[in-house]
């Protein structure tokens, strides 16, 4: 299963289409089994020729926003799953407001939601709201503040890995911290999507289908949340690129 994401540079409807075809050249493809739409960021569009990656700023080394309608963006998604380029689309990063809207106009629903959720930041309310809408979440960042440190977005204080109450209820099961992680997420109906390189961390992270959490572990799990966003364009876009680009509040 092949997802891949529309980066924000490329918003435009007529820019769409060329990032998908871009992607797929990239690897080596004919079609994607999910594409969806990164961040709910519109920027000014580069170049393939001229930078590519695009990542955050322009040849000048300026993050540069510009107005762009959503909806005209997902009607390009749209046409690209009647084109056969992707067999499904979907959001990364959206409120419920921005699914209301897209739902208010899309001819093809998002299939998937994908969010920052883990203890700290359970988006319990979001979670819901895109299951009720028929779509499925996958959760990144599941273990929290672990892959952010060496960025300074996350202190040792963050990390989930050493809380006391994910390393008690990994020794009742006689399992890792990561793996209470990855069932409490499958438990809340999520699929929590897990990176490593190291061939017996990968072989742990699937390792979790033989125990499930009890009702009491869940909810001492549920009750680490404190509402806390890693993943933040409002937070470092403006130290980092010199614009300010809240878009969770």
């Amino acid at each position: 299963f092949i997802t891949s994401k529309l980066w924000n540079t490329y918003h435009a409807p007529e820019h769409v289409p060329l990032a998908l075809a871009r992607t797929l050249s990239d690897l080596s493809l004919e079609y994607l089994d999910e594409f969806l739409i990164h961040f709910p960021i519109s920027m000014e569009y580069v170049p393939f020729d001229t930078k590519y990656p695009p990542e955050w700023t322009n040849m000048d080394g300026k993050m540069v926003l510009v107005a762009q309608d959503m909806g005209a963006t997902w009607k390009a998604m749209e046409a690209l799953v009647a084109a056969g380029k992707t067999k499904t689309i979907g959001v990364c990063n959206f409120s419920t407001q921005l699914i209301r809207q897209l739902l208010s106009t899309a001819t093809i629903r998002p299939a998937t939601l994908q969010i920052e959720v883990h203890p700290h930041n359970s988006q319990d309310k979001l979670v819901r709201f895109a299951r009720e809408c028929g779509m499925s979440v996958t959760a990144f960042s599941i273990f929290g503040a672990s892959s952010y440190l060496e960025l300074d977005m996350a202190t040792e204080d963050d990390v989930l890995m050493i809380d006391t109450v994910i390393v008690e209820i990994g020794k009742k099961y006689d399992k890792s911290p990561a793996q209470v992680l990855i069932r409490w997420a499958m438990q809340r109906n999520t699929l929590p999507l897990c990176k490593s390189s190291n061939p017996g961390r990968m072989k742990e992270n699937r390792d979790v289908v033989d125990f499930e959490l009890a009702a009491d572990d869940i909810t001492r799990i549920d009750a680490l949340n404190k509402d806390r966003r890693y993943n933040d364009p409002g937070s470092f876009c403006e130290p980092g690129m010199g614009t300010f680009c809240p878009i969770y509040e």
